[in-house]
């Protein structure tokens, strides 16, 4: 196929050819003729004529080409010491009887099906049957606030609810029953039937309106899969938005299963009968792509973990997964590691466990900082490929890709745009800036399959939210800039950019350096607002397990190294060292939530927050003037 250059150059040369050639690893009910129908900008569609069915390509073609037997799904649960094996034949089967009990409860084409479950094998099954009888799913985090749900409830209208009766985090049990029914207590929208999954750690209280799985799916008809247009949508997943209401994405059929067939050995180096383990969750994109329907239609098998990197029950499971399932891939957060190394910063777990399978660690959903970066690639010895991209997106947009040609790597940066990206810089005018100069990330119009193409009823919130800002081009929210290698630097979002008396600074450059201090796990800097100088940085950190140190003399070493490697400019003095960091359930740190504290303001706290009680305990270190 030739080299990276050689691929990028047919992707925009000729990308009819291009996207037209990788569609023909996928199965159609109705094949393509054409790859893009660009006759609405900004509205853009793939594989117009195109007929397929997703859950068919993901299972079913697998079983039909005679590799039934093969592993499709492995289920393993430290945190309830249980694991499980599906094949792919057991896996359509499965699947269809799900789907049969679906179109029971009147389920059809079109209609939607809110998921709220946690990481078991069931939640991957009740997505698969969506797509089989031609419904469109949303899954939404399990245990997220009954507010949170009843909204995704109130505008995805699903038909269905799919839920548990519990989900577990860490050591803690949390019952979904009563936070579904206060969701749809407070929701406008009122779902005709919720199935719920009963587990043995808490048992829920049946309703008139719930329908237990187990016995539903014991005497439900298999439903074969229907065929839908290429355009038509899979699922719709919701994203934060500026306003507080979420973004419904929106994910295509035809142009996603093309995008993430083509992916998996290209980008991951993972085919037909490799293993891959993607540590996130389903209620992510992450999960979406990489646990649930890449590896699937790659005819790969998809490690699905339930439990944490740390604490289930120690810093190790990761490398137990890896060693016990064949691992080739591993694909998590760089938060994750960052959990790992602060609580084995020597990775002696690593040598309890034969790693040798092991072949490349890909690591995204935040900035990889160079810090992390090393560790994991010293501790290990294979590629670390650190890559970037969005829930909107649905693949990345930049990566090392390894089934392709190995780049060489540059920290900071995770390599170079992938085929059908035309990734560029621009400044606060729409004009290309030069190259290492840092402006606002875009991607030019269109974007390939696979990305999103509008959000859910909501065409206007579409173009506002993405397109308006710069014509023609679709606004990833990130800053960053393009060397003249054409590697990708991605330095956070553009409200991470801070002003510090008429300087543009990174908030990511400072924690570039900060997180290079032998002594810290990790970091955190932000912009607080200054009388003097419009804003100073604040920096936050959390010390490696064990590190014990005078607080004054350490912030003093940082601020040192601060001012070594960025410069005076950065006016970085105020250094905090704290317990622990706010996070997302996803690991993203609370960067916008902890500006608004420091500057007085009473932000609302995310509803997808872990563990509010940290956010607490830096109220007073944030509001210290």
């Amino acid at each position: 196929m030739g080299g990276y250059e050689d691929v990028f150059r047919a992707s925009t040369e000729d990308p009819e050819g291009f996207w037209l050639g990788a569609a023909q690893a996928i199965d159609w009910h109705v094949a393509p003729t054409r790859a893009l129908d660009a006759s609405h900008p900004p509205f853009y569609r793939w594989f117009p004529d195109g007929e397929l069915n997703v859950c068919h390509n993901a299972v079913d073609r697998h079983v039909d080409a005679g590799r039934g037997d093969q592993a499709a799904l492995i289920y393993d649960s430290p945190v309830t010491g249980t694991q499980r094996t599906y094949t792919y034949a057991q896996l359509r089967d499965e699947v269809a009887r799900f789907a049969g009990v679906l179109a029971g409860l009147g389920v059809g084409r079109g209609d939607r099906v809110v998921i709220y479950l946690p990481m078991v094998p069931e939640a991957a099954i009740a997505m698969l049957a969506c797509a089989r009888i031609g419904a469109v799913h949303s899954v939404v985090f399990g245990g997220f606030a009954p507010k949170e749900l009843a909204v995704r409830i109130d505008d995805a209208a699903p038909t269905v609810v799919v839920s548990a009766s519990c989900g577990i985090e860490g050591k803690r049990v949390i019952e979904y029953k009563p936070l579904l029914d206060a969701a749809i207590a407070q929701a406008a929208h009122k779902p005709a039937k919720r199935v719920i999954l009963q587990r043995p750690q808490a048992e829920a209280a049946m309703g008139p309106d719930d329908v237990d799985w187990a016995e539903a799916a014991a005497t439900a008809a298999p439903a074969e899969c229907v065929p839908v247009r290429a355009t038509d949508p899979l699922y719709v997943l919701y994203t934060s938005g500026t306003t507080g209401k979420p973004k419904g994405v929106v994910r295509d059929s035809g142009g996603h299963a093309v995008a993430l067939r083509w992916s998996m050995p290209n980008v991951y180096d993972v085919d037909t009968g490799e293993t891959i383990f993607t540590a996130s969750d389903v209620g992510w994109v992450v999960g979406h792509s990489y646990i649930v329907y890449a590896p699937l239609l790659a005819g790969a098998t998809t490690v699905l973990y339930e439990g944490k990197p740390v604490g289930t029950p120690d810093a190790g499971q990761f490398w137990r997964v890896v060693a016990e399932h064949g691992v080739k891939s591993l694909f998590t957060a760089p938060t994750a590691f960052r959990a790992i190394k602060k609580e084995d910063p020597d990775g002696e777990y690593t040598r309890k466990y034969d790693l040798s399978g092991l072949r490349y660690l890909f690591l995204a959903g935040e900035r990889l900082d160079p810090e992390t970066y090393r560790w994991a690639a010293d501790l290990l010895g294979i590629p670390v490929i650190d890559h970037w991209w969005q829930t909107e997106t649905g693949w990345p947009i930049v990566a090392n890709p390894a089934g392709i040609e190995l780049l060489p790597t540059k920290p900071g940066s995770p390599t170079k745009p992938l085929p059908g990206w035309d990734v560029q810089v621009l400044d606060t005018s729409g004009k290309p800036v030069e190259p290492g100069t840092d402006g606002a990330i875009v991607v030019k119009l269109p974007m390939p399959p696979g990305a999103l193409p509008t959000l859910w009823n909501d065409d206007e919130r579409f173009v506002q939210s993405y397109l308006a800002a710069f014509d023609g081009y679709y606004l990833t929210g990130d800053g960053g800039r393009i060397d003249s290698d054409g590697y990708v630097y991605v330095m956070g979002r553009t409200d991470d950019v801070i002003n510090v008396a008429g300087h543009r600074l990174s908030t990511g450059g400072m924690e570039e350096v900060l997180a290079s201090h032998p002594d810290v796990a990790e970091c955190a800097v932000i912009g607080v607002a200054d009388a003097m100088k419009g804003q100073v940085p604040r920096g936050l950190v959390v010390l490696k397990a064990g590190v014990e140190r005078d607080e004054e003399q350490l912030r003093g070493e940082l601020v040192q190294l601060v001012r070594d490697q960025v410069g005076a400019v950065a006016s970085l003095k105020d250094v905090a060292v704290v317990p622990a960091l706010p996070k997302t359930r996803s690991g993203k740190i609370l960067r916008k939530t902890m500006r608004g504290i420091a500057d007085g303001v009473d932000e609302p706290v995310p509803s997808t927050i872990d563990d509010a009680t940290v956010l607490d305990a830096l109220r007073p270190v944030l509001r210290r003037s």
